[in-house]
């Protein structure tokens, strides 16, 4: 059945809890979808995993459309949500309606989601406007690692955490139908989801929000230069694709691969008959 944003309210407002996890890709999300995942983030994490990128910084409109297409076209009862690329959204509101309307038009996304909270409300107020659902982001905001001096918990003075308090509820009064809370101590994470009406996300907040994010090769361990605090292993995935890499290269040098199974046939007369 597919997934909406009705079907997350509801859920929130039955304790039950989302699963999402990030995807990039046709045949990722088809795995997903067939292994009952509730929502897809198509994250502008996809410049670190896919791209190779030292930040998100750099990802553009173009990169989002291209792998949330991919992914729509996977994915078929999770509902999507698409990033917002940095600039794409802070330099005006019209730009930010624009830029959703091309992520949901271009990029098959049901919902996008952009970082910041009081200071990003007018451009949410007007994507909502526009019939585009959005998904807000607190805490530890990618896009602004420039500003905040690294990576780092978010919301552990009183200061910080009251504005992270104030952000939420701005953000929701300006129409986001979920907030994605990133690095953010469990406790006050929990106070906000408790607080809202739509439901949380959290990726490093705890188990008090209304559901979890991960990005995926983060959790198969496909990444092991470094593993942040939240993340799980739930498989080693990383280290069966390079032992099968490493037998493919060793039966081709060996030559046991391809095999006569894995070879097409001639009749030897026709073979003798050619020139």
């Amino acid at each position: 059945m597919k997934t909406t944003v009705t079907t997350l309210q509801n859920m929130k407002a039955e304790n039950k809890k989302i699963a999402m996890l990030t995807c990039y890709d046709y045949s990722t999300a088809k795995l997903m979808d067939e292994a009952g995942v509730d929502t897809i983030l198509v994250g502008d994490s996809l410049g670190n995993t896919m791209l190779g990128y030292e930040d998100t910084i750099s990802v553009t409109v173009e990169d989002m459309i291209h792998h949330c297409a991919a992914v729509a076209r996977g994915a078929k009862n999770p509902l999507i949500v698409c990033d917002m690329p940095f600039m794409s959204y802070q330099s005006s509101v019209y730009d930010a309606v624009v830029n959703a309307g091309r992520l949901m038009k271009e990029g098959r996304a049901q919902m996008v989601k952009l970082e910041g909270g009081k200071e990003v409300c007018p451009q949410i107020e007007a994507i909502v406007k526009a019939s585009i659902p959005v998904c807000a982001h607190l805490g530890l905001t990618p896009q602004s690692i420039n500003a905040l001096g690294g990576y780092k918990v978010q919301g552990k003075t009183e200061d910080a955490a009251q504005k992270l308090i104030d952000d939420a509820r701005a953000v929701e009064a300006a129409g986001a139908s979920m907030l994605v809370l990133e690095c953010v101590p469990e406790k006050l994470a929990t106070k906000i989801t408790e607080e809202l009406s739509i439901p949380t996300i959290g990726i490093g907040a705890g188990a008090g929000c209304s559901g979890q994010v991960l990005v995926y090769q983060d959790m198969l361990g496909m990444f092991t230069d470094y593993v942040p605090k939240f993340v799980k292993n739930f498989a080693n995935v990383g280290e069966v694709m390079k032992n099968a890499f490493r037998q493919y290269k060793e039966e081709i040098n060996n030559q046991t691969f391809p095999a006569a199974e894995h070879s097409y046939k001639i009749d030897d007369e026709v073979i003798g008959k050619l020139y």
